[in-house]
């Protein structure tokens, strides 16, 4: 499974349905995310929770390590598949997914790993991708 940052913050959050997300995710065999959405979900809780983003990053990867997600790489493979999705997917590209860059990443990376992906919203939802999201 490929963690999206939508589903890190909604459990770090506490945000609506945070648990059924967090059974998803630990009922899942491996667990991943990227260092794209670490940021992502640190710049959230940091705002959410009126906390220095060093706070909010010692939060974040507190809850990385009890999980066990582990922060896998972005490289030239997971470029070119955001990159496609992009074009697919995109903001602006006339497709209803709208997807930004950080959904791009989630999105190559679940797709270049044949992971599933959790997330939260409606985003993805809308593309080809496999979803685990309740």
């Amino acid at each position: 499974m490929f963690v999206d940052a939508s589903a890190l913050v909604a459990i770090l959050a506490q945000e609506p349905g945070y648990t059924a997300i967090g059974d998803r995710l630990h009922a899942a065999s491996t667990r991943s995310t990227s260092g794209l959405a670490v940021f992502e979900a640190v710049m959230a809780i940091a705002r959410l929770k009126r906390l220095t983003i060093a706070a909010a990053q010692a939060h974040v990867e507190e809850f990385l390590n009890a999980a066990a997600i582990g922060v896998v790489p972005i490289a030239d493979a997971e470029t070119r598949e955001a990159l496609a999705a992009f074009t697919r997917f995109g903001k602006g590209q006339g497709h209803p997914a709208q997807l930004n860059m950080g959904d791009c990443f989630a999105y190559a990376c679940a797709r270049t790993r044949r992971a599933e992906l959790l997330f939260v919203g409606n985003d993805f939802s809308r593309t080809d991708i496999v979803s685990v999201t309740p």
